[in-house]
């Protein structure tokens, strides 16, 4: 199995932006732990992160039968990318949105989600957990 974990703009600040709501830790310790968590799982796993809305549309586009699912986390784009849910909807691949924060408690805009009309399953407010709990929701429903 093969999977895809995609973030949108600002998730390579991390450890800079706001800690007090993001935390302490890296992109590149956040990269770490979904590599560790692939292999521990006997996953392939691809990373790929963008401040540009068309990049991520052009990698999901790149994943049509090339990888089994795809982890979201679109970032600010979640709340504005028709593009995103769109080129997700075009690749039909299995997909899991993440927040490392509970957006649902945060602004009111930020409960508006575009990529969850596609997602099959959304974790929030888990930390880097939900990464590897998203990993796991995919690899336990369409893997092996």
């Amino acid at each position: 199995m093969r999977l895809l974990v995609i973030n949108g703009p600002n998730l390579n600040m991390l450890g800079i932006r706001e800690p007090h709501i993001y935390g302490q830790s890296t992109y590149d310790d956040l990269c770490a732990r979904i590599r560790e968590h692939a292999q521990s799982r006997g996953v392939e796993v691809a990373l790929f992160q963008s401040n540009h809305e068309g990049a991520i549309v052009d990698r999901i586009q790149a994943a049509y039968q090339a990888e089994d699912g795809i982890v979201i986390n679109p970032g600010a784009y979640t709340h504005t990318s028709i593009a995103i849910l769109d080129a997700l909807k075009a690749v039909g691949i299995p997909t899991v949105e993440v927040h490392i924060s509970d957006v649902d408690a945060r602004e009111t805009f930020r409960q508006i989600s575009y990529v969850g009309l596609y997602a099959e399953r959304r974790f929030a407010g888990y930390g880097f957990d939900g990464y590897l709990m998203a990993m796991d929701h995919l690899i336990d429903t369409y893997g092996e």
